[in-house]
């Protein structure tokens, strides 16, 4: 899909970037990607200078997030949103979001789930606990 290395995935994000602002047209893929990045405006400057987005690092004990990983969470939850995978996932994100009246926010309260559940399972070595996951999510939706 966006390739098999960094570099590749952050040359991706910029292709599409790019191509929205020359007014190209863009695959659904492409199209993803640029409603998501349309709705982070502090990453454009970044996008601006390409060489810099592919090479740089973003540390956590710098306290900058990766806006990469940010906008690839952003991408992978809408793909799961739409095919309701893991099942009942997107019933989650409603109620949380009628809630929030926010969608993008409750996005955000999900990718922190989201990014727990594949910590544990790159640490432990397995997949993803889809159980645990949805579980997390309930667990948002009734703070």
């Amino acid at each position: 899909m966006f390739g098999a290395d960094r570099q590749s995935i952050r040359r991706y994000f910029i292709d599409c970037w790019r191509k929205r602002l020359d007014g190209q047209p863009l695959e659904p893929l492409e199209r993803l990607v640029v409603e998501v990045l349309l709705e982070h405006p502090e990453y454009h400057p970044l996008l601006g200078s390409p060489e810099e987005a592919i090479e740089r690092d973003f540390p956590p004990e710098q306290g900058h997030p990766n806006p990469f990983l940010h906008l690839g969470m952003h991408i992978s939850l809408r793909e799961q949103l739409a095919s309701d995978r893991p099942p009942g996932i997107r019933d989650l994100y409603q109620k949380i979001t009628a809630k929030t009246a926010d969608s993008h926010e409750t996005e955000h309260r999900l990718m922190e789930c989201l990014g727990l559940i594949l910590w544990e399972a790159q640490r432990d070595n397995r997949m993803p606990d889809d159980k645990a996951y949805l579980e997390c999510i309930r667990r948002l939706g009734q703070g």
